[in-house]
């Protein structure tokens, strides 16, 4: 009885210090990202991407992302946004990136960056997962994960399947701030 005690002890003192240990929350690797329908807060993960990290952290901070299109939602798969054109095809001005790929999975809240069939083709465009996003690891580049308010990304609206997910008459972020310049 005492050996059980003692176990369920030193297992509840090893769970507080998991919990002590777990990464606080970082204002500089958070973006929240405004839609008509509420907020989606995402931790970026420089441990994994960190060249992707700070290109998205660039474009967030000059306001690019402001007004942009989910042109791309998939029911059941993820939706997709970044382009300043809205068809798919567009880019910022900044240069594209060489992958940095992990064999971190994808799963239902997973931040990642669309690209061509090149995989340093990564430049401004990124989509969130909704599911079924399992094969896309070591295949896309992952920088992100939403910690807040997947209920509203599974809001944005949806494309016709028979169009790959396009959009017609497509939700938009509405405003893209790091968490550490919200105001």
């Amino acid at each position: 009885m005492l050996r059980s005690s003692l176990a369920i002890l030193a297992l509840a003192a090893s769970l507080g210090c998991a919990q002590a240990q777990a990464p606080a929350s970082d204002p500089n690797n958070t973006v929240v990202l405004e839609t008509k329908d509420g907020n989606i807060t995402i931790r970026l993960r420089p441990d994994l991407a960190p060249k992707h990290v700070e290109q998205i952290k660039a474009l967030t901070k000059r306001g690019f992302y402001d007004g942009i299109v989910f042109h791309r939602v998939i029911d059941g798969f993820m939706a997709q946004t970044g382009d300043p054109t809205g068809t798919g095809t567009g880019k910022s001005d900044l240069p594209n990136l060489p992958a940095e790929f992990t064999p971190t999975p994808y799963k239902v809240g997973s931040v990642g960056m669309a690209r061509s069939a090149s995989p340093d083709s990564a430049n401004s465009q990124f989509f969130i997962c909704y599911e079924g996003c399992g094969s896309l690891t070591g295949q896309y580049t992952l920088f992100g994960e939403v910690v807040s308010g997947m209920d509203v990304a599974r809001k944005i609206k949806k494309g016709s399947s028979t169009n790959n997910g396009q959009v017609s008459g497509p939700d938009k972020i509405v405003r893209m701030r790091l968490q550490s310049d919200a105001k």
